[in-house]
């Protein structure tokens, strides 16, 4: 199974970060094309993007000033089928990645996706607790914000409660261009 291609370019607006291709999204060639996944309609309804999307349009998104990646590039049925080497190896390439395009802001997709950069961003162990929102760390000027994971495997938030987070980073944004 073959990993997704980045869609990276300079000076974007945000970054959103996710975990790893799932094996339905290997399988099309797509970022977030499961079919479970809340990721397109929360990107339209948070009013990041002006109109509907699929997985179709992800190459896309760098014309709205947004740009896709992932922590490991490796696909897998389950996050839980990645070990501490495809962390590790990834952590090192998100951070390059960051410091070269220089978005102004990173937004990772999972509490899951941040706790697994932290080694990479600050010392010590990452907190038991990591809320959505803003972070106070970042990767050279690159802001940082957490979101809720829109995969239909997330049972701790409701799509209310992620739509909250996501115009939350919306807001954020816009308190960028001030």
């Amino acid at each position: 199974m073959k990993g997704l291609p980045d869609y990276l370019e300079p000076s974007l607006d945000v970054v959103l970060v996710g975990i790893n291709p799932g094996v339905r999204s290997a399988e099309v060639g797509h970022h977030f094309a499961g079919p479970g996944n809340k990721f397109w309609k929360l990107l339209f309804e948070s009013g990041l993007v002006p109109r509907r999307m699929s997985y179709a349009h992800d190459s896309t998104l760098p014309e709205h000033g947004i740009g896709l990646t992932n922590i490991v590039a490796r696909p897998s049925r389950s996050s839980a089928d990645l070990n501490g080497r495809d962390f590790e190896k990834g952590r090192a390439a998100l951070v390059r990645k960051i410091e070269r395009y220089r978005p102004r802001a990173a937004a990772f997709v999972g509490v899951t996706v941040f706790r697994e950069l932290w080694p990479a961003i600050a010392s010590g162990s990452a907190p038991k607790e990591i809320a959505c929102g803003r972070r106070p760390e970042t990767i050279g000027k690159t802001a940082l914000f957490v979101l809720p994971n829109p995969s239909g495997r997330n049972a701790h938030f409701t799509y209310r409660e992620m739509l909250s987070h996501w115009r939350g980073l919306v807001r954020f944004l816009r308190r960028l261009d001030a």
